[in-house]
């Protein structure tokens, strides 16, 4: 990689020289290609003005008094234009007037030499601004590297963030479905439940940040079931008083499973794994609470496993049809769940039957490659 105190690489300098009279041209020409310089001609300002755009100079000696465009305003110009306001530019003139002198260099002129030229002055002012414009030249370019090779490797770094991102969700998805997997046939369920609170989280407007979030926590809501016994987990009747006891201690248990990390999505998961079986009345576990005293990612995960659960088989139960469903969250709206979550959960319900659709029935092979797709669409 090219660095700033690197040597600068010579090249023969081009010299653009603007005069209307030829004379002047073949003069300034025969004192500077001697020097090594490659020298070109323009007879105004706007030939000027096309040559710089042709080929740009490293440096301009440039007269005023021209016809169709005086050296005021083709300095003016190009000192305006990003691409060519590093061209050094000296004024050749013979006039004398202190407020031409001022207006030149108002109008970008770097330095001035007064007709007739004096041979020794014109090659100093020359090396001199040369050596300016090269190290200027060197520091564009090497900015310009720079910049480059900074891009490169925030693209690298980008790539590798996504690797790790999507490593990091199939890792979730692998470890919920370990406690999900003696209650499931496959991991279908926690890619649904985990969508829909994506989209419900999306429409209720939490932002993108949050939303992504979510659907990465949302899969360890049961993450706490891999501390059930299965006699209980895997019973086909109605639970005793006692082994409900057991079974609602699954949110503390996910919750300590979860506890002490520094990332947000899995402070965030730990949240929703004590909270989704809250309800908005106050009558749900393990704390009781009530209202808005329930987090709003607790009461999302709680209307999305809900409804996936209803409308899926579990041992203790077939599934119900949409109707029905449907029906059981509506009366649960002011009672179990937030009454304007149960809103926008209606309000995307075609959203809502696309994600049950989409992931109905995920077979082993293609359960990695779902999660993945799903992980990216909210990214």
């Amino acid at each position: 990689m090219t660095t700033a105190s690197e040597p600068i690489k010579e090249k023969t300098p081009v010299i653009l020289v603007v005069d209307d009279e030829d004379m002047n041209l073949r003069l300034l020409e025969a004192l500077l290609r001697p020097q090594g310089y490659q020298v070109v001609l323009a007879r105004d300002g706007q030939e000027a003005l096309a040559q710089v755009a042709a080929t740009p100079p490293d440096l301009i000696l440039l007269d005023i008094m021209m016809p169709r465009m005086n050296g005021f305003e083709v300095a003016q110009r190009l000192k305006s234009q990003p691409d060519t306001m590093l061209i050094p530019i000296v004024v050749v003139t013979a006039l004398q007037d202190v407020e031409d002198r001022v207006r030149a260099i108002e109008t970008g002129a770097d330095d001035f030499l007064t007709k007739p030229v004096d041979r020794l002055e014109l090659r100093a002012r020359v090396s001199s601004l040369l050596k300016v414009k090269a190290y200027n030249d060197h520091m564009r370019d090497y900015r310009a590297h720079l910049e480059a090779e900074v891009a490169l490797r925030t693209e690298e770094l980008k790539t590798a963030y996504e690797k790790i991102t999507r490593a990091s969700l199939e890792t979730i998805h692998r470890l919920s479905r370990a406690a999900e997997y003696k209650d499931e046939d496959t991991g279908s369920h926690i890619l649904r439940m985990s969508n829909m609170a994506a989209v419900v989280a999306r429409r209720l407007e939490l932002g993108e940040t949050t939303v992504q979030r979510i659907l990465y926590a949302s899969p360890m809501h049961d993450i706490g079931k891999i501390g059930i016994p299965d006699h209980i987990l895997l019973k086909p009747g109605r639970l005793t008083p006692q082994e409900w006891e057991i079974m609602r201690r699954h949110t503390t248990i996910g919750g300590r499973i979860l506890e002490g990390s520094t990332e947000g999505f899995i402070k965030l998961a730990e949240v929703i794994a004590l909270t989704h079986h809250e309800k908005w009345d106050g009558s749900g576990y393990p704390r009781g609470l009530k209202g808005n005293r329930i987090p709003l990612v607790g009461r999302i995960v709680a209307i999305s496993d809900v409804f996936d659960a209803l409308l899926s088989r579990r041992p203790y139960k077939e599934p119900f049809s949409l109707e029905k469903s449907l029906e059981i969250i509506r009366e649960g709206r002011d009672s179990h769940f937030d009454p304007q979550v149960v809103d926008v959960f209606m309000e995307a319900l075609d959203e809502i039957l696309d994600i049950r659709n989409k992931y109905m029935d995920v077979s082993e092979s293609r359960f990695v490659e779902m999660m993945k797709k799903s992980g990216a669409n909210f990214t």
